[in-house]
C-alpha cells in the first residue's frame, strides 16, 4: 500500500478553480499541508484495508450465484436465464444507490449522515454512518436472500452495497497525494476485481457440498464483519464536510439547501463534461466486459472441456483472480509514475488527464486482444485448456491496469472544486448500468451467436472506448474549459 508523502511544496495544476482563465499549460502553487499528513503512514495503510474489504463485499453478491445458476433454476423451477435475471436487477440497484451516497457523502462526510442543524459542528450525531447503513442493508437483505422462499422474493431481496464503491475511492482521495492515489486506488480495485472472482468460486464450492443457501449466509456474515470493520476501525476522512457552510441557516433554508446538494441532477450534470462523459463510458465497458465474461464461464466452459460439477467449472475463475492479484501491485503504481513523469517534463505542472495515458496500452491492446483470442478459442475448440486459461489471466491482469487510473481519474479532475465524490458516484451510476445489462444479455447472446462473435461485440465496445479515453488525454483540459466558459457566459 503507497505510503505517506512528505510535506513538500509543488507546481502543479489546478485547473479547475477559476476554469475560463485556465489554460493547458498553466499551474498554480499547490502547498501540501496537513491535509494529506493528518494520518499516519500506518493509519492510512489500515483504512485503505478497511475500504479495500468493503469493495470486495460489493461485487461478491452479484458473482457468488452465477456458478450455480443451474442449480438455482432447477430448485426454483425455472431457466438459468431467468436466474441471471435476477442477477441483472441486483446491479440496477446497485447502479441507483450512488444517486444518494456520492452527494450525502461530500455534505456529511464520509461517515456522518444526520446532522442536527442546531447543533454547533462539534455535536455532530453520529447515530448512523453512510457505511455502516450500506453495510447493515447488505447484511439484512443477504439473509433475506438466503430465506426466499419462491422466485419472487429471490429477486426482491438482493441489494448491492455500491456505498461501499462510491465512499471507499473518496476516502482514498481524501488522504493520498495526487501522485500516490493510484497505488491506494489500485488496492482498493483489488477488493473490487477479486469479488467476482472469489464469489463464483465459493459459490461453486458450496453448492457442490452444501445447499445454494448457504451462499447466502456465508454473505451475511462477511457484511457483518464488514459493519464491525467500520465501525472500530474507519475514520471521517473527508476534511471539509459541507454541512459546516450550512450551519448558520434556519431549518427551512436548511432543508433547502440540503436538497440541492444532494439532488441527483448535480451527479449526473457531470456528463455534460466529453472527458468525464468518456471516463464513465471506459468504465462501463470494462464492467460490461468483466460481467458478460464472468458470468457464462458455466455455461461456456462446462461443455467445452466435458466438466459436470460448479465446482470444477468455478476453478477457471481463479485465472483471472491470479490475472488481478498481479496487476494490483504493478498498476497502480504505474499509473502514479506516468503522472510523476510528466510533472517533472511540464516542469511541475500536473495536469489530470495525464493519468489516462498509463492505461491506453493495456485498455487498447492487452485486453482486447485476450479476449478476442479467449472467445474464438474456446467456440473454435482449439488451444486445449491452456490458451483459454492464459487469456483469462491476461484479462485479469489487464483490468487492474486500466480501472485504477479511470477511478483515480474521477477524483482528480474536479477535486479542488469538491466534485470527487459526485463524479466517482456518476462514474458507478453508468458503469453498473452497463454491468446489468451485460450480465443480462450474455447468455442469450452466447446462445444466438455464440461465445466468439458476442466476445467481438465486447472488444469493439473495449476498443470504442479506448479511442475515447485516448482522446481525453489529448483535448480533456479544453472541453472542461469550453464548457465552464459556457456557463460563465450564460449559456449553459
Amino acid at each position: 500500500m503507497p505510503s505517506q508523502s512528505h510535506r513538500s511544496s509543488s507546481s502543479i495544476t489546478s485547473d479547475h478553480e477559476k476554469p475560463p482563465a485556465v489554460t493547458p499549460d498553466q499551474s498554480v502553487t499547490y502547498e501540501e499541508d496537513d491535509l494529506y499528513t493528518r494520518f499516519s503512514p500506518r493509519r492510512k495503510q489500515l483504512i485503505t484495508g478497511v475500504v479495500t474489504y468493503c469493495a470486495f463485499l460489493s461485487p461478491i453478491g452479484s458473482t457468488m450465484i452465477t456458478s450455480t445458476i443451474p442449480e438455482v433454476a432447477q430448485y426454483f423451477k425455472t431457466s438459468g436465464s431467468v436466474i441471471n435475471a435476477s442477477n441483472a436487477v441486483y446491479m440496477l440497484a446497485a447502479g441507483m444507490s450512488p444517486f444518494l451516497v456520492g452527494q450525502a457523502s461530500q455534505v456529511y462526510g464520509r461517515r456522518w449522515v444526520w446532522y442536527d442543524y442546531k447543533a454547533p459542528l462539534s455535536s455532530m450525531d453520529a447515530d448512523e454512518t453512510i457505511l455502516i447503513i450500506a453495510s447493515s442493508l447488505f447484511f439484512a437483505f443477504s439473509i433475506g436472500t438466503a430465506l426466499s422462499p419462491n422466485l419472487a422474493s429471490f429477486f426482491i431481496f438482493p441489494y448491492h452495497g455500491t456505498a461501499f464503491l462510491v465512499v471507499g475511492n473518496s476516502c482514498l482521495g481524501d488522504i493520498y497525494t495526487p501522485t500516490e492515489r493510484a497505488t491506494g486506488v489500485g488496492w482498493f480495485m483489488l477488493g473490487f476485481e477479486l469479488g467476482p472472482i472469489l464469489g463464483p468460486l465459493s459459490g461453486g464450492i458450496i453448492v457442490t457440498y452444501c445447499s445454494w443457501r448457504d451462499i447466502f449466509w456465508l454473505q451475511s456474515g462477511l457484511a457483518g464483519l464488514g459493519v464491525a470493520l467500520i465501525i472500530l476501525v474507519l475514520p471521517e476522512t473527508l476534511s471539509h464536510p459541507q454541512c459546516a457552510q450550512m450551519a448558520h441557516l434556519s431549518r427551512g433554508d436548511y432543508i433547502r439547501e440540503l436538497a440541492r446538494r444532494t439532488s441527483p441532477l448535480r451527479m449526473m450534470r457531470h456528463f455534460r463534461y466529453p472527458n468525464i462523459l468518456f471516463a464513465g463510458l471506459g468504465s462501463s465497458a470494462l464492467a460490461w466486459n468483466m460481467y458478460s465474461f464472468l458470468t457464462p464461464i458455466t455455461y461456456v466452459l462446462n461443455p467445452r472441456f466435458g466438466l459436470t460439477t460448479p465446482l470444477q467449472s468455478a476453478l477457471f475463475y481463479l485465472a483471472p483472480g491470479a490475472g488481478n492479484l498481479v496487476g494490483t501491485f504493478l498498476g497502480g503504481r504505474w499509473a502514479d509514475k506516468i503522472v510523476r513523469r510528466c510533472i517533472i517534463k511540464r516542469h511541475g505542472v500536473r495536469v489530470p488527464e495525464d493519468r489516462l495515458k498509463s492505461c491506453l496500452p493495456f485498455f487498447g491492446i492487452l485486453l482486447p486482444a485476450s479476449m478476442l483470442i479467449y472467445g474464438w478459442s474456446v467456440q473454435e475448440s482449439v488451444g486445449g485448456l491452456a490458451l483459454p486459461v492464459i487469456m483469462m489471466f491476461l484479462q485479469g491482469f489487464a483490468q487492474l491496469f486500466v480501472y485504477p487510473s479511470l477511478n483515480t481519474y474521477c477524483l482528480d479532475v474536479m477535486q479542488t472544486q469538491g466534485y470527487g465524490s459526485e463524479i466517482v458516484a456518476g462514474n458507478y451510476f453508468i458503469r453498473y448500468m452497463f454491468a446489468a445489462a451485460g450480465s443480462a444479455a450474455c447468455l442469450p447472446a452466447i446462445e444466438k451467436f455464440g461465445v466468439g462473435w458476442f466476445t467481438t461485440i465486447s472488444v469493439g465496445f473495449l476498443m470504442t472506448s479506448a479511442s475515447l479515453i485516448w482522446a481525453t488525454t489529448i483535448w480533456g483540459t479544453q472541453w472542461r474549459v469550453a464548457v465552464e466558459g459556457n456557463k460563465s457566459r450564460g449559456n449553459d
